[in-house]
């Protein structure tokens, strides 16, 4: 059996406060790591929060890696962990909203842009394509890429074998119905869903959910008001969850 431990950074945000968010990425990255996960996920916009733009503007947004997520990628490369990072990014002065993957060594192995323009501060990103973490192909939808099957589709049929989709989307108007259980019937592919808790500038995030699902089935799910790492196992033969419930720790 081929197994690989995956951890949620279920994380209680501060919106548009950049080095808090660092810090608590900082820390739960290292208590996840020494409980020997593999892959570690963080919610969409992990570093500023979704909502950042009304705060602090887009000033301050970088090409990556900037020094902090150089920083941090010698801690993923100590822990020998694979690191899926959201964040704002710059690239010849257009900003996306943006997924980082390092693998293990600490080497940026891939990037997703999110593709649905839905904060008005982003440009929408073209490429889709999987990520390959150790002959695992990972399809990346950013949140809102969720909503329709379009970006899930295409990941399908270009092999991706698992979605991972880093997200900050609370319940109420215009929260999610279904739209990521029916992702995984569109695609016949399972998907880890890592949301976030807290509240930002209008949207708020305390009732929101943490994932895993297949098939249209919720075979994990998480809520709390607490900032939590949540770990499970998963058999990458079977495609299905080992773990009966999340292995968690509040932070």
């Amino acid at each position: 059996m081929r197994k690989i431990r995956v951890a949620l950074l279920h994380l209680l945000l501060v919106n548009g406060d950049i080095p808090y968010n660092q810090q608590l990425i900082e820390q739960a990255v290292k208590k996840a790591g020494e409980k020997k996960v593999d892959w570690i996920i963080t919610p969409e916009l992990a570093t500023s929060g979704l909502q950042f733009d009304d705060v602090i503007g887009t000033s301050w947004i970088k090409e990556q890696p900037d020094a902090w997520l150089e920083r941090l990628r010698h801690t993923v490369r100590s822990l020998e962990i694979t690191l899926f990072i959201g964040c704002p990014s710059k690239e010849e002065n257009t900003l996306y909203n943006s997924v980082f993957v390092m693998n293990r060594k600490g080497e940026l192995i891939g990037k997703q842009h999110k593709i649905a323009r839905v904060d008005k501060w982003s440009s929408r990103g073209e490429l889709i394509e999987p990520i390959d973490v150790d002959g695992i192909k990972v399809g990346v939808l950013i949140c809102a890429d969720s909503y329709k099957n379009n970006v899930a589709h295409e990941l399908s049929t270009k092999g991706a074998d698992i979605l991972v989709a880093p997200s900050a989307w609370g319940p109420g108007l215009h929260g999610p119905e279904g739209e990521w259980e029916q992702r995984t019937i569109d695609t016949g592919l399972p998907m880890f869903v890592c949301n976030r808790t807290g509240k930002d500038t209008t949207v708020s995030f305390w009732e929101a959910e943490s994932l895993v699902i297949k098939n249209g089935n919720r075979l994990l799910s998480h809520q709390s008001s607490q900032s939590a790492i949540l770990i499970f196992d998963w058999d990458m033969e079977r495609m299905n969850v080992i773990s009966p419930r999340f292995e968690i720790t509040y932070i």
